[in-house]
């Protein structure tokens, strides 16, 4: 294969096996459960206590779900996750409890929860005595908790939960053990990009910001491109490739202006286009056969249409054999006078009369002698073809298709749309033009592979009245002292899936050096894992706080204070209790009604 031309992965995923009966638990207490609940990709495991408490989560599977159509009537139930295997030809039945990074659809996101306890080999009767760690998303809504908390505890009867942010628990994975950190987290994910700023080790919630663009719409948004680009691929350009080309091929620019003045030299973009080689199939190529050969082909396609019309002949003739029997039956009824059947056969028959009948059992007569004629023309042709099928006999007459065989002749259509060739000029040879059908089937991905990620840092690429991660990191720095800002800017933190590009952290630095003071100071620093930091972190935060009490909410909290009750911690959102305005009973407001009408009845007699 030529430089820079790429084959599509098209990765299948492969169903996740049943694992065995998980641990149940270390000393007196069970070992947790940590679950990444991410828009884009579920992550579970257990929290092993120990020196090796594992390498990665057990599981990792897509957040979407697909119903059967059969689910109710013995087919395949709803498939989830890695059952589903490639997602493109499922892509109009996929479903996902997300509304941008929020979940919304407690029926869906049960069925991903079902699909980690069974996977994960919960063994628990009835329940999951397990505690269990959730990621939520930031700020997240009191009815998404609500409603979480409620599935689990009234579901599952789980023991008690931990609700934390994901890129929070990222952080926490790669800051020092008991330290106070504090930093400014970038988080970029499938849906959302967040800028959070933490103080002393804390989130402070009122002043965090998102921007509605994740790796989702920069997917969206290259497929357009290429779509637009090479309109004779469409249905080949597909999401998922899209999603590819953008985890291995694409890149952030330091500079996008300067790097759109590179693309134009065409040296740097053959040194640097990315050619994503569609598949194909050589048969497509032109047809080698010689003269004779296509005359053959034609003869052999004419004497098999011969021979299909002569089984739908014979098969007619059969129907027609088996009506004509019935009617006859039909008919002898009359002639023996059985007039009660003969009426009821009538008008089984549809018939008024037995004139109707007669003429009836004529015209099916005359139909059933046709097709016997027709039947033995066609084996006498087909005999003939077979001593011999050359045209030149003069003692033959030549094979010619029936108006029956004109009738299906669009069933070999391609055969028959060739020209007949010239036999006089054997010696004039025809020159096929050379077409590369591999090359027609390349997708150049040149600027596309700097475009697609740029909308993160300008959303007016795409049509977005928002301000980037540069505009909103500023906004956000603004809002705090200068000393706290210079604390913030010491630890500038990248994580999440949509962080991954190379050269994200140059073009962080670039942006940070651009809008800081002369001569100050920061620090750029990526997680060791963008993706799976945040399992990570919640799974040390569990082994770290397995027996804090003050860090769970444990199903007597939810009895008592509500679904959406939380406990605060190092990697928690803030709690914010609802409070509603107390109202006045029905009663009370009669009372003063009356208390009112009265006063003014008495006030009136006074005047008078």
């Amino acid at each position: 294969m030529e430089a820079n031309v790429f084959r599509f992965r098209d990765a299948r995923s492969a169903p996740d096996p049943v694992l065995e009966a998980g641990p149940v638990a270390f000393g007196s207490q069970p070992v947790p459960l940590v679950l990444d609940n991410g828009s884009f990709q579920a992550r579970a495991g257990w929290a092993c206590p120990g020196p090796d408490p594992g390498p990665e989560p057990r599981l990792q599977f897509r957040a979407v779900c697909a119903r059967g159509r059969g689910g109710a009537r013995g087919g395949p139930g709803p498939q989830v996750g890695n059952a589903l295997g490639s997602l493109e030809p499922l892509r109009w039945m996929l479903r996902s409890p997300f509304d941008r990074n929020v979940p919304v659809n407690l029926e869906l996101q049960e069925l991903l929860l079902d699909y980690s306890f069974q996977h994960l080999g919960v063994s628990s009767q009835g329940c999951v005595d397990h505690p269990i760690v959730l990621t939520e998303a930031v700020c997240n809504p009191l009815y998404s908790r609500q409603m979480m908390s409620e599935l689990l505890f009234e579901c599952y009867r789980i023991p008690k939960v931990a609700y934390g942010i994901d890129s929070l628990f990222s952080f926490y994975h790669n800051v020092p053990k008991n330290a106070l950190s504090s930093g400014l987290i970038i988080s970029s994910g499938y849906q959302c990009t967040h800028i959070l700023p933490v103080l002393e080790g804390r989130l402070d919630a009122k002043n965090c910001k998102r921007i509605n663009l994740g790796g989702s719409q920069a997917a969206g948004y290259l497929q357009r491109l290429l779509q637009l680009k090479y309109p004779g691929h469409l249905a080949a350009i597909t999401l998922s490739r899209m999603e590819e080309i953008l985890q291995e091929h694409s890149y952030i620019a330091e500079d996008y202006g300067a790097e759109l003045q590179k693309w134009q030299c065409p040296d740097y973009y053959e040194n640097n286009v990315h050619k994503m080689q569609l598949p194909f199939s050589s048969k497509l190529l032109g047809s080698t056969l010689t003269a004779e050969e296509k005359q053959e082909r034609r003869q052999q396609q004419l004497r098999r249409l011969q021979e299909l019309n002569a089984r739908r002949r014979e098969e007619k003739l059969q129907l027609d054999q088996e009506r004509l029997e019935r009617l006859l039956y039909v008919q002898e009824l009359l002639e023996e006078g059985q007039m009660d059947q003969f009426h009821k056969a009538l008008i089984e028959l549809n018939m008024d009369s037995p004139e109707e009948l007669q003429s009836y059992i004529q015209k099916l007569t005359l139909a059933v002698e046709q097709a016997k004629q027709k039947i033995l023309q066609a084996e006498a042709s087909l005999e003939v073809d077979v001593v011999d099928s050359k045209p030149e006999t003069p003692d033959l007459e030549p094979l010619e298709p029936t108006m029956e065989d004109v009738e299906n002749i669009s069933d070999f259509e391609p055969l028959f749309s060739e020209e007949t060739p010239e036999v006089e000029k054997p010696q004039v040879t025809t020159v096929q033009p050379v077409f590369n059908l591999a090359a027609y089937h390349q997708l150049s991905v040149g600027t596309e592979r700097i475009r697609a990620p740029e909308i993160i840092f300008q959303p007016s690429l795409i049509g977005e009245e928002q301000a980037g991660i540069a505009e909103t990191l500023h906004f956000v720095l603004d809002r705090y002292p200068k000393a706290i800002q210079d604390t913030l800017v010491q630890n500038v933190f990248l994580t999440g899936g949509n962080v991954m590009y190379p050269g994200m952290k140059a073009r962080v630095e670039k942006e940070l050096l651009e809008m800081r003071p002369f001569q100050s100071s920061f620090q750029v620093q990526l997680a060791s894992n963008p993706v799976l930091d945040a399992w990570y972190g919640a799974r040390d935060w569990a082994l770290d706080h397995l027996e804090d009490s003050g860090a769970w909410v444990t199903r007597k909290d939810y009895e008592e204070k509500g679904g959406e009750y939380l406990k605060e911690h190092c990697a928690s959102n803030t709690y914010v209790p609802i409070r509603l305005p107390k109202q006045a009973s029905r009663a009370s407001e009669t009372q003063t009604s009356g208390r009112g009408s009265s006063a003014s009845g008495s006030g009136a007699g006074d005047q008078a």
